[in-house]
């Protein structure tokens, strides 16, 4: 699963490196982003054909929900069904959209304690997550827009870490996974892997990153009184 992630980098660079048109949102950085909290994604606009960079509530809320308060449950999306389940088939067919992260948390259990490890990439470029979006209007009119995050079976080091892991999608895989070019069902489906473990680092960070108010740069020093795991590189940049 993925249940907490950072994104640090400055807006203006986040939307550079996805190549997106029109305003970058004023959004703070976060070291520690936890559920029901706001964050970036990458959505295409076929209106004006580009990419947007928007903030959005983390916790998918199925535009047919009678409340918004499911969200904490719906912030992953399994790959192997995320096009037949309810809260998530509609928005597969129609409202896909790319999460950027710095990174993503992962806790093992060992040694009578959760410990948890900082995933990124080996080259310390931007993670896209494969994402999907909603939008639910509530009785007064106002509209939420809510994201998920789409998980699959963890392959490589990480699943010395847990058993699952967030999609994340290779630049080449960008504009089916938008929209911007016609995919089938089954290609978007066949685009749900793995990332290649290769370019994946992995390090120790330090416990206080389990609470949600921790949220500081310190929190991506790694952390030496770790256990140590056989064969987990935890030489992954800042």
């Amino acid at each position: 699963m993925c249940g907490r992630y950072l994104l640090h980098r400055p807006n203006a660079e986040i939307a550079a490196y996805f190549d997106v048109g029109g305003p970058v949102p004023n959004h703070g950085p976060s070291y520690n982003i936890a559920p029901t909290q706001a964050s970036l994604v990458v959505r295409h606009n076929p209106q004006d054909g580009q990419r947007h960079l928007d903030a959005l509530q983390w916790g998918l809320v199925p535009y047919w929900s009678k409340d918004a308060k499911g969200g904490a449950r719906m912030i992953n999306a399994r790959a192997d069904g995320v096009a037949q389940k309810p809260a998530f088939r509609e928005a597969f067919r129609r409202r896909r959209c790319l999460v950027p992260m710095d990174g993503f948390y992962e806790w093992k259990a060992m040694e009578g304690r959760r410990q948890p490890y900082l995933a990124t990439m080996a080259d310390g470029s931007p993670m896209a997550a494969a994402g999907l979006w909603e939008g639910w209007k509530a009785e007064d009119g106002s509209w939420l827009r809510t994201y998920s995050i789409i998980t699959t079976d963890a392959a490589g080091r990480q699943a010395l870490l847990h058993h699952r892991m967030p999609v994340l999608l290779p630049r080449a895989a960008w504009p089916a996974w938008l929209g911007e070019r016609e995919a089938a069902p089954e290609a978007l489906q066949a685009l749900l892997t793995p990332l290649d473990d290769a370019l994946l680092a992995f390090r120790p960070v330090h416990p206080r990153v389990g609470k949600v108010s921790e949220n500081d740069p310190a929190l991506l020093e790694p952390y030496a009184d770790a256990p140590p795991i056989e064969g987990l590189m935890t030489d992954a940049p800042g």
